[in-house]
């Protein structure tokens, strides 16, 4: 009895208890309004709670009737609507590079190819015109540079006598070819070798040395604004391949530029930067390049990823080699030291004899193919869907 009254009159713990029922009267005001903070960050994750009135619904609907009436039906649509959700894509040729890709050269996009002199620019051009063939597609090739080999071209499996060859005098000429095959509808890949070749009648007529600035830059953006739309209403893709140049008096950053500009960078929902970066002997006699692929912008995939193939003189991208580096790193071929086995059974030892043994064996390759292909597509890695399923070091060995 004591104690209680002598902490009654103690003004010391009333004080005390106050600022304790104070405290906790703020804490639970913090937690409601936190509460109601959280309530609404979720509805707005969620996505609108209350339906679109009646009026907005009617004027919504006039004026799509309207834009219908005026520019045809399917100018305007809502997104979920779309008859296509995923972007279709074409085979680059490279199991590795699919990958990379999120699942192949996209249809109705403007690609663009760049890199060094023999780094692989064309050949990898050659293999999505036999792979867009081999479906029954239609492919044209805009040869700028008047350097298209048909005996390699034909190595690579291109068909062609059914692959149109137009070779332009100049630029304009050239992209006017390119507009008219895209608003056909008929064909399902143009490919441009190269931008750099594109030369404007201007810089031809004129004198030799005569400064141009910036002509080739504006042809491709004048060029590039009829064709995009084009492009993705006809469902044809346009792969640009390109050429590199060295920025003068660069101290900080890559050097390196491609040629036409800027536009191209900003149309193109894929730019692959291709490179050499090691050369395949057998004793001392070259037979082939080790190729590397950066994607470096990418809009319907994750961007920056990298491939590495390997590109055989006279053969092209060794896709038997893509499929040994994939079926490695995804666990369906198995390396023990020096040694290969698949199914638990040592088929060879080092990887050049491991593709020897594929390429004796096309049964057990194409079973080894639609095995990998099954994995990555379970995993959503080839299909433009979440790759986080698979994981993580084969991602890394893969790319």
């Amino acid at each position: 009895m004591a104690s209680n009254a002598s902490a009654n009159s103690d003004p010391t713990a009333k004080t005390a208890t106050a600022k304790e029922s104070a405290s906790s009267a703020k804490g639970s005001k913090d937690a409601k309004e936190a509460a109601k903070e959280s309530a609404k960050e979720s509805a707005a994750k969620d996505g609108p709670t209350k339906e679109i009135s009646k009026e907005k619904e009617k004027a919504l609907g006039l004026v799509v009737q309207q834009i219908e009436r005026s520019f045809g039906k399917g100018a305007i649509v809502r997104l979920g609507d779309a008859a296509r959700m995923r972007v279709e894509t074409i085979p680059s040729g490279a199991l590795t590079l699919d990958l990379a890709l999120g699942g192949g050269i996209p249809k109705g996009r403007v690609v663009e190819i760049y890199g060094p002199e023999s780094s692989g620019k064309t050949t990898l051009a050659l293999h999505a015109i036999a792979e867009v063939q081999r479906s029954g597609g239609i492919a044209a090739f805009v040869d700028a540079e008047h350097a298209l080999d048909p005996v390699y071209a034909k190595a690579l499996g291109v068909d062609i006598d059914n692959l149109l060859v137009s070779q332009p005098d100049t630029g304009e000429m050239g992209l006017e070819v390119v507009d008219q095959l895209v608003r056909s509808g008929a064909i399902d890949l143009v490919v441009v070798d190269s931008v750099a070749a594109l030369v404007p009648r201007s810089e031809i007529e004129g004198e030799m040395g005569a400064a141009q600035v910036g002509s080739q830059a504006r042809l491709m953006s004048h060029a590039l604004r009829r064709i995009t739309g084009n492009i993705g209403k006809s469902g044809c893709t346009v792969i640009f391949l390109n050429q590199l140049r060295q920025k003068i008096g660069v101290t900080y950053g890559s050097p390196e530029t491609t040629t036409g500009g800027n536009a191209l960078k900003f149309y193109a929902s894929v730019r692959l930067d291709i490179r050499r970066i090691q050369t395949l002997k057998k004793g001392t006699e070259e037979f082939g390049i080790r190729a590397k692929v950066k994607v470096a912008k990418n809009k319907v995939a994750p961007p920056f990823r990298i491939a590495e193939f390997d590109i055989i003189f006279g053969e092209g991208i060794s896709s038997i080699g893509c499929l040994v580096d994939l079926a490695e790193s995804t666990g369906i071929l198995v390396r023990k030291g020096a040694w290969y086995s698949y199914k638990g059974e040592n088929i060879s030892q080092g990887r050049d004899n491991a593709i020897q043994y594929l390429k004796e064996n096309p049964a057990i390759a194409a079973e080894m193919e639609l095995a990998v292909r099954q994995k990555l597509e379970e995993a959503g890695a080839i299909t433009g869907g979440s790759t986080d399923d698979l994981d993580e070091a084969d991602l890394s060995e893969a790319f």
